[in-house]
């Protein structure tokens, strides 16, 4: 944690030094950047470990987008617990842990429920769909986060 808070300190100065009108703007929406800054660090995990399983180890591509999913995962709930929210209640960890699990299956069933309306019923180019698509999750997420998973009490 104190490395992802270093390198964001250090962005935040680069960006306040060069950019102070864009700093203004990022530093008044601060959760919702480090939302996406956790997010995107969880995407690279996954597709990091992805590779080093099936890309090096030659694992099955199952087993290996599970383990990477997995990391990617309890790196993605550890910052966005810990680092995005500012959580750092310990005892609370499992369960919340356990509604995340529960809330990223929900955005699984529901990223294929959209994709297929979309793509199938409004014929919609898939790509599109997608983004369109992983922008309603991700605005879901941040809420379903910030005010029932890691709400400070």
């Amino acid at each position: 944690m104190r490395l992802i808070n270093k390198i964001y300190y250090r962005f935040r100065y680069f960006l306040s030094s060069r950019f102070p009108r864009t700093y203004g703007f990022c530093d008044s929406r601060k959760s919702i950047v480090k939302f996406i800054i956790a997010g995107s660090l969880a995407a690279a995990v996954d597709l990091i470990f992805l590779f080093i399983f099936h890309g090096l180890l030659k694992l099955a591509i199952v087993p290996s987008t599970t383990l990477a999913y997995i990391l990617s995962l309890l790196v993605s709930f550890t910052l966005q617990k810990f680092w995005t929210f500012r959580n750092h209640n310990r005892e609370k960890m499992f369960g919340q842990l356990g509604l995340y699990i529960l809330n990223t299956f929900l955005g699984l069933y529901l990223n294929g429920l959209f994709m297929y309306h979309l793509v199938a019923g409004f014929h919609i180019w898939y790509i599109l769909a997608q983004v369109m698509v992983n922008l309603v999750i991700g605005l879901w997420n941040f809420f379903i986060y910030k005010f029932i998973i890691f709400r400070n009490n």
